[in-house]
């Protein structure tokens, strides 16, 4: 092994051991949503003309291109089930690989552990080589897995591994680009945001050349992400496709690494820009917003794109649906404008969830500041310790708030634009307002694992997974109601609110106010922790 090498092995170990609960939670979530995907489409769209019905539809309707894609077998069950899962879950898995890299690298660099690690016989490749192969054999895992769900799951086993490896290799190439980024810049934070807007942007392309007639144009063929479109699994599984983004590593692997040889430990190849001359702060409460600002209007804009484009589909949810089965589920919930109200309570529900991860990474920043030895140098200072925390803590259930009441109004302005009724503004915004509490009880039980064992910090993550997959899969785990009545987000009111939701969002409110005194009681008889 040459010597820039070495120690590559003992870093794979350390971030597996590292990443034990992480990575495990993450590919079996990946896992048994594809699962209950193809069993839910076998059920929905029994026979072939029910399908025909919804993908034409689907087709037809630009926004649905923009967001998902287009379905090129209208007859494959397969296709039509999974169309979410070839674009916009496969973002999902980049943003994850982007997380994993990043960490293990320029996270790394940031926190001083490889300078530690450094004086041991350690290459100055091996944090890359470790990572890469991490994010590799994790890809290679979920593939297989999702793989071999979607076969469970009755759909054709060929199309199945050309889905899973496709996902594979998505996520592979999107690793690659994080190694990329994790050279150019000199901190966790700026290679994080690179990365991640370059995942923005191919799916901006990937949505604008599928809305090409008859689609897809050149702009599909420069996303990775509309590359995984077009392995096209269950609509003729073209497994040339998959070559694309193994060159892509192929290309960017070895520039990552020559990039890592002209520069320092610690240094990127873009420079930051030194601040101002003279500081502005007055306290910790301007210092947390300085902080977490921008990643907070990055989630912003976010969430305002995104609302618009799903509230826009709401007028055709209806022509989505229908098969018999469809209909009759229709006609149970009340007709077409009680199907439009389920259709908008489940998207701003799945706005919630994506704002109380938001909490939670805002919330960890508190133990990132404590590792950093930030926190130290602050209570130095006259800053009280409840202070400190609670500049951050604000921040986060501030944060949430300020997303959903944008993603309200939104989800509302789409709906309303499409429709022709100008209320869906009011009441969309109302719904997702009455989604904050359960929001603000997983952020404050970010704060309470601050607070008590800070060192897990990262299990809140998983709590949040595990929420949500109560909530997709209790009713088909026949899980017991006392369980799932333990998610915060279940006893969120749905459109239409009333007040009748009123008891139901006070005690979420007191749940949050109640783990957050836990999380404050903790931090206040706990030493600070490295």
């Amino acid at each position: 092994m040459p010597d820039t090498l070495a120690g590559t092995g003992v870093l794979i170990r350390l971030g597996l051991r590292r990443d034990r609960w992480l990575l495990p939670f993450w590919i079996a979530g990946f896992a048994l949503v594809t699962y209950s995907t193809a069993v839910a489409g076998a059920e929905l769209y029994p026979d072939t003309a029910s399908r025909v019905e919804a993908a034409t539809a689907l087709n037809a309707t630009a926004s649905m291109v923009a967001l998902f894609g287009r379905i090129y077998d209208p007859t494959s069950i397969g296709a039509l089930s999974l169309i979410k899962y070839t674009a916009f879950m496969t973002a999902i898995l980049a943003v994850l690989m982007v997380v994993l890299v990043i960490r293990h690298t320029r996270g790394d660099e940031e926190s001083g552990r490889l300078e530690l690690l450094g004086g041991g016989r350690l290459g100055r490749d091996a944090p890359l080589a470790s990572a890469l192969t991490i994010s590799l054999g994790a890809n290679l895992v979920l593939g297989l897995l999702a793989a071999a769900a979607l076969a469970a799951g009755g759909l054709p086993a060929a199309g199945s591994l050309a889905f899973g490896l496709g996902w594979a290799a998505t996520g592979m190439a999107f690793s690659a680009v994080a190694g990329l980024a994790a050279q150019l810049t000199a901190s966790a934070r700026a290679a994080t945001g690179l990365s991640i807007g370059f995942i923005a942007v191919t799916y901006g392309l990937r949505a604008v050349g599928d809305l090409a007639e008859p689609g897809p144009s050149v702009l599909s063929w420069l996303s990775p992400i509309g590359w995984n479109q077009q392995i096209r699994a269950f609509a003729g599984d073209r497994w040339w496709v998959l070559a694309l983004p193994v060159v892509l590593c192929l290309v960017l692997v070895p520039a990552a690494f020559a990039l890592r040889a002209r520069r320092d430990l610690g240094a990127g190849l873009r420079a930051e820009r030194p601040g101002p001359s003279a500081g502005s702060l007055s306290g910790v409460w301007d210092l947390a917003v300085r902080l977490q600002y921008r990643v907070l209007l990055a989630w912003a804009v976010a969430f305002v794109l995104f609302g618009v484009v799903i509230g826009s589909l709401a007028s055709n949810v209806g022509e989505l649906l229908n098969s018999p089965n469809a209909q009759d589920l229709i006609r149970l919930l009340g007709g077409r404008e009680a199907l439009t109200d389920a259709f908008l309570a489940a998207e701003i529900g799945i706005m919630g969830v994506l704002a109380a991860a938001y909490g939670v990474s805002a919330a960890n920043h508190l133990r990132s500041e404590e590792s950093a030895g930030h926190t130290e140098a602050l209570l130095g200072t006259a800053t009280t310790r409840i202070r400190w925390a609670s500049s951050h803590f604000v921040f986060a259930l501030a944060g949430v708030a300020a997303l959903l009441l944008l993603a309200g109004a939104s989800i509302g302005a789409g709906a309303a634009f499409a429709m022709g009724e100008a209320a869906l503004v009011g009441r969309s915004t109302v719904a997702a307002l009455a989604q904050v509490p359960a929001a603000w009880v997983v952020t404050s039980v970010a704060l309470a694992v601050f607070g008590w064992a800070p060192r897990l910090a990262g299990a809140v993550w998983g709590f949040l997974l595990a929420l949500v997959a109560l909530g997709e899969f209790g009713v088909l785990w026949n899980a017991p109601e006392w369980l799932m009545d333990l998610s915060p987000f279940r006893h969120s009111p749905l459109l239409p609110v009333d007040s009748g939701g009123l008891p139901a969002l006070a005690a979420l409110i007191v749940a949050a106010a109640a783990v957050a005194a836990l999380g404050y009681a903790g931090w206040r008889r706990r030493d600070l922790a490295a």
